[in-house]
C-alpha cells in the first residue's frame, strides 16, 4: 500500500506542469496526465535534470513487459517505480526531489516528451513562544518573547497576537524583527519572530500569542502567554479593618494599601500626628480604642510622604447614668424625682418600659399613686451599643375602704358584700361574721373582697383590713331574708297612704280656689261669705273622703 499525496498545477505562461508532493510522503509525477498510451508503444522512459544540469536516466518501461528497468545509479536507484498509469512514483520525498522530470513516450510512428516541475512542502511545527521575558515594565520597551516554527517548506509567516489582535511593528512602541534559517542536511525552513513591546498597566491581564500561517494551512496558535506587568504606585489607600460601628475596647487594624505592581511592602503610618515605620508588612492595629483615639490616622509610602491616604476614625461611646437605681421605696402621694443623664458620641435614643410595657414617656410621679408602682426600664442606644438601667418602685400607703357594698346573688338565695380598699402593702381583710370567701383581686394597690352571707337575722357587718402601715374599717346592715321582705311590704303601704294624702291635699286645694272664686261672684251679687248649701255639702262629701 502506497500513500501518495501529489497537487498538479500549471502556472499561467509556462508550458512546464508543476506538482507539489508532501516532503516524507510518496511523490507521483503524472506522465501526459495518463494520456500515455499511442498505439504502436514500444516503451516508456523517465529521466531528470540533475543538480549540475546534465540529463540522467531513472528508468525504463518496455510496453511488453510487467516491470521496468531502473537505470539510475545515484539516490533515486530505490525509491523510484512505475505506476500502472506510467506515472513515476518517488518515495520517501525530500527537497532534493526539486526538480523537472520528463516522461518520454515512444512509439513506432511518434516520441513525445512531457515534463514536470516538482515542488515539495511541508507544514511547519507548532509554534512556541520561547525566551519569555519575565516581567514587563510600564511604558518601557521591553523584549516580550521568540517566536518559533521549524521545519517548513516554504518558510511560514508569523505573526505576533495580543488578545487574539494582531500587532503590527511601528518601530517604536512595537518592534518585530524576524528571520529564517534552513537546515544544512533537509533544506527545510525554520522561521523565528522576536516581539518587543511597550507594556501599560492594562496589559497585566492581556494574552500575547503568535500565529503560523503556511501554504499547507490551517493557522496554527501557539500557547497564550501573559506576563507580569511592573509599574510605579500611583494611589494609596487607607482602610480600616474593625467591626463597624467602632466602639471602646475594640481592636481596629489600618491597612495600607498601594496601586503599584509590584506592591510596596513598607509603610509609613502616621497615628494621630506620630510616624511609625512598618516594615515587610502593610498594617498596623489599634489595640483596645478608646474615646481618645477618635481622630485622623494616614498612611503612606516610605520614600514618597506625599502619596498618601487619610481616614478619620470615630471610636463609638456612650455613658448613662440614672437616678434612681434598684429598688425604690414611697410613700403615697410623694414626689419622685427621675433623674438621666447620658454623654454619646452620637445622638442617643431612649426608651422607657414598665412591667415589660413600652412608655410613650416616663409618669409624672410628682404625687405617686399605687398604679406608679411597678419595674420601669429604660434602654439607652446608638447605633451598636445599647445600655438598659431600671429601677422597681414600690409605693406603699396605710390602707382605706373606698366602698363596702351587698347585693343579692343570682338565685336570690344569698347576700354577697363586696369590700373595696387601698393600700400597700397589700391589706388583709377580716369580717365579723362568717360566710364564704367568694373572690379576692389586688391590682394597683387596689383590693376588692367579697363574702357571700345567708343572714338569718338582721345584722352589722363589719369590714376590717389592715397592713403593716395602719388600718381601716367600714360597716353595713345586713338584713335576714324574712325581715326583708316585710320591710319591702311596709315600704309599699307607706307609699300607698303618702300616695293618698297627696291626693286628697290636691282635692281641697281645688275646692279652695273654687269657693274662692265663688265668694267673688257674690260680693257682686250681694251673697253671703258663708256660701250656699250645696257648696257646704260637697266640702263635707270632699272631707270624709279625706279621712277615710
Amino acid at each position: 500500500c502506497i500513500l501518495i499525496d501529489v497537487l498538479v498545477l500549471y502556472f499561467p505562461g509556462s508550458c512546464v506542469e508543476t506538482v507539489i508532493g508532501l516532503y516524507g510522503e510518496t511523490i507521483e509525477v503524472p506522465c501526459n496526465n495518463g494520456n500515455n498510451k499511442p498505439d504502436g508503444l514500444i516503451f516508456t522512459k523517465w529521466k531528470y535534470v540533475k543538480d549540475d544540469g546534465s540529463p540522467g536516466d531513472l528508468l525504463v518501461k518496455q510496453a511488453q513487459k510487467d516491470e521496468a528497468t531502473v537505470s539510475a545509479t545515484d539516490g533515486y536507484k530505490s525509491r523510484v517505480s512505475i505506476a500502472a498509469n506510467s506515472s513515476l512514483l518517488i518515495t520517501r520525498g525530500s527537497l532534493a526531489d526539486q526538480r523537472v522530470f520528463t516522461c518520454m513516450v515512444v512509439s513506432l510512428t511518434n516520441l513525445e516528451e512531457h515534463s514536470v516541475e516538482v515542488k515539495v512542502h511541508k507544514k511547519p511545527s507548532a509554534p512556541v513562544i520561547k525566551n519569555n521575558a519575565k516581567e514587563l515594565e510600564n511604558d518601557k520597551l521591553t523584549q516580550l518573547g521568540e517566536c518559533v516554527v521549524e521545519n517548513a517548506n516554504p518558510p511560514a509567516d508569523l505573526i505576533w497576537m495580543k488578545n487574539d489582535q494582531p500587532l503590527v511593528d511601528d518601530g517604536k512602541m512595537i518592534i518585530i524583527t524576524s528571520a529564517i534559517t534552513k537546515d544544512p542536511v533537509t533544506g527545510l525552513s525554520s522561521t523565528s519572530s522576536r516581539l518587543q513591546y511597550t507594556a501599560r498597566k492594562e496589559d497585566v491581564e492581556s494574552q500575547f500569542t503568535c500565529t503560523a500561517k503556511h501554504e499547507m494551512g490551517p493557522d496554527q496558535v501557539s500557547e497564550p502567554e501573559t506576563f507580569p506587568i511592573h509599574y510605579p504606585t500611583e494611589k494609596v489607600s487607607l482602610q480600616v479593618i474593625s467591626q463597624s460601628p467602632v466602639r471602646e475596647g475594640d481592636d481596629v487594624t489600618l491597612k495600607c494599601q498601594a496601586d503599584g505592581n509590584p506592591p510596596p511592602t513598607s509603610f509609613n503610618f502616621n497615628i494621630k500626628g506620630k510616624k511609625v515605620m512598618v516594615t515587610d508588612k502593610d498594617v498596623y492595629t489599634l489595640t483596645g480604642v478608646t474615646r481618645a483615639d477618635s481622630g485622623i490616622y494616614k498612611c503612606s509610602l516610605l520614600d514618597n510622604d506625599v502619596m498618601e491616604s487619610t481616614q478619620f476614625v470615630t471610636v463609638s461611646f456612650l455613658d448613662v447614668s440614672l437616678t434612681p437605681t434598684g429598688k425604690v421605696l414611697k410613700k403615697l402621694g410623694e414626689n419622685l424625682m427621675v433623674s438621666l443623664e447620658k454623654n454619646a458620641s452620637s445622638e442617643a435614643k431612649v426608651t422607657w418600659t414598665k412591667d415589660n410595657r413600652k412608655l410613650d414617656k416616663l409618669p409624672d410621679f410628682s404625687k405617686l399613686t399605687y398604679s406608679d408602682a411597678g419595674l420601669y426600664v429604660c434602654d439607652v442606644s446608638i447605633e451598636g451599643i445599647k445600655r438598659s438601667l431600671s429601677f422597681e418602685l414600690t409605693v406603699e400607703g396605710i390602707p382605706k375602704i373606698t366602698s363596702l357594698t351587698k347585693h343579692r346573688s343570682n338565685d336570690g338565695k344569698h347576700k354577697v358584700l363586696t369590700c373595696e380598699a387601698e393600700g400597700s402593702p397589700k391589706p388583709d381583710v377580716q369580717w365579723s361574721v362568717n360566710g364564704t370567701n367568694d373572690e379576692m383581686s389586688y391590682v394597683n394597690g387596689k383590693a376588692t373582697y367579697k363574702l357571700t352571707v345567708v343572714p338569718s337575722k338582721n345584722l352589722t357587718v363589719s369590714c376590717f383590713v389592715t397592713n403593716k402601715l395602719g388600718e381601716d374599717t367600714k360597716e353595713i346592715s345586713v338584713f335576714s331574708q324574712k325581715n326583708e321582705d316585710g320591710a319591702e311590704q311596709a315600704k309599699v303601704i307607706v307609699g300607698v297612704v303618702v300616695g293618698l294624702l297627696v291626693a286628697a291635699a290636691l282635692v281641697g286645694l281645688t275646692y279652695w280656689l273654687y269657693i274662692k272664686k265663688t265668694r267673688q261672684g257674690s260680693w257682686k251679687t250681694g251673697e253671703k261669705e258663708t256660701g250656699t248649701s250645696e257648696e257646704s255639702k260637697k266640702l263635707e262629701e270632699n272631707n270624709h273622703k279625706a279621712d277615710v
